[in-house]
């Protein structure tokens, strides 16, 4: 591996956890983020857009807060995190001005990613950031976000604002060099440069990450499993190693794209999307779907669940309970017992000629990956 190739993408995401912006004590470390910055600065130099994912609020805020390790409960976690993440955004603001680079805040939460119309907004508001020339520092709004609704770590995060965004690249900055076979503790573990497939990947990725992070390397994996998916090029590396990571130097680990770049509905709707009911297919319909990738017709349904309406997405499964597809559905939920196991030309007659349509488009649709 001469080169990593991250070096040639337009835009970049960068993520980096809190083990990887905090000392020994928990508090932030300016030498680490004055490293970063330069790095991320240096990139921009070079015609790169940059998008940072930062970890970090809830560790800023433990210490001046007086907690001496992570709160278990939800209350303090995201009063730990309320106020650090305006210390966090303020030293940011501080050492990228040294570089004459303005930086914007953008808390998200899953429904800013789960609902199309917020889905929508937040790319708006990236768009104009990166026109104007603004470095967003992107991180969960944990002050609002609950145990249940969460996106659980901030990698998924990164792989998910990776597609928003349009990103070429994904950067994942962690705490060891590399991916390795088991962890690195281990005396047999050794050192993976490459990754073609990530989905075919056998490695030892259990344990989890730092005490004051909520990653560890599986979480890292799963991120590269999403962007790779969709055409995006990622680096696993030390944070240490951020310069020559952007630079494109082999270092770290490299997990090559497996799938083709998709259009942003269909990311959203493969990653994102939080589905608001089930339509169950008959194996014909099944086998039409997955197979033909054809459109979802009114007589492949035989059953209907959840409350939804048109333009909502929806789980295609099989009759053995198994999910198929994703797909929006262009019927009220309401409406499809009418309809289901039906021609549409019978429906169009009997109902009129709005009714001779897909419940699922193809073009809306998208199958699940075959395991």
């Amino acid at each position: 591996m001469d080169t990593t190739g991250i070096e040639q993408a337009k835009r970049v995401v960068v993520k980096v956890g809190s083990s990887s912006l905090t000392g020994r004590q928990g508090a932030l470390d300016t030498r680490r983020m004055v490293a970063l910055v330069d790095a991320l600065a240096a990139a921009r130099d070079r015609g790169q857009e940059v998008v940072l994912v930062s970890s970090g609020a809830m560790a800023s805020g433990m210490t001046p807060l007086r907690m001496r390790g992570r709160p278990q409960d939800l209350a303090s976690l995201q009063a730990a995190a309320a106020v650090g993440q305006s210390l966090l955004v303020g030293r940011y603001s501080t050492l990228f001005a040294k570089h004459g680079i303005i930086v914007g805040q953008v808390l998200l939460t899953v429904e800013d990613v789960a609902r199309q119309d917020h889905y929508r907004n937040a790319l708006r508001t990236f768009t104009r950031l990166l026109e104007l020339g603004v470095v967003p520092i992107v991180n969960e709004n944990d002050t609002v976000a609950t145990h249940e609704i969460r996106f659980g770590d901030n990698d998924r995060l990164a792989a998910l604002v990776a597609h928003l965004v349009g990103a070429d690249g994904l950067l994942l900055l962690s705490d060891v060099d590399a991916l390795y076979t088991a962890h690195p503790s281990d005396p047999a573990a050794e050192r993976i440069s490459e990754v073609a497939d990530v989905h075919t990947l056998d490695v030892d990725a259990s344990r989890a990450g730092s005490e004051v992070g909520t990653g560890g390397m599986e979480t890292k994996l799963a991120a590269a499993r999403i962007a790779t998916a969709s055409g995006v090029r990622v680096v696993l590396a030390d944070a240490a190693q951020v310069d020559q990571a952007l630079r494109g130097e082999p270092v770290g680990t490299l997990f090559h794209p497996t799938g083709k770049r998709r259009r942003r509905k269909l990311l959203w709707l493969a990653y994102a999307s939080q589905t608001r009911g089930e339509l169950v297919l008959d194996p014909g319909a099944v086998k039409a779907v997955v197979e033909r990738k054809a459109s979802l017709l009114p007589a492949g349904i035989t059953a209907v669940h959840g409350d939804f309406r048109a333009g909502d997405p929806v789980r295609l499964k099989g009759e053995d309970g198994k999910t198929v597809a994703r797909g929006l559905v262009a019927y009220d939920a309401a409406e499809l017992p009418a309809l289901m196991g039906r021609q549409t030309a019978e429906l169009a007659a009997e109902y009129g000629p709005e009714f001779e349509r897909e419940v699922v488009h193809r073009d809306d649709l998208i199958v699940k990956k075959r395991q």
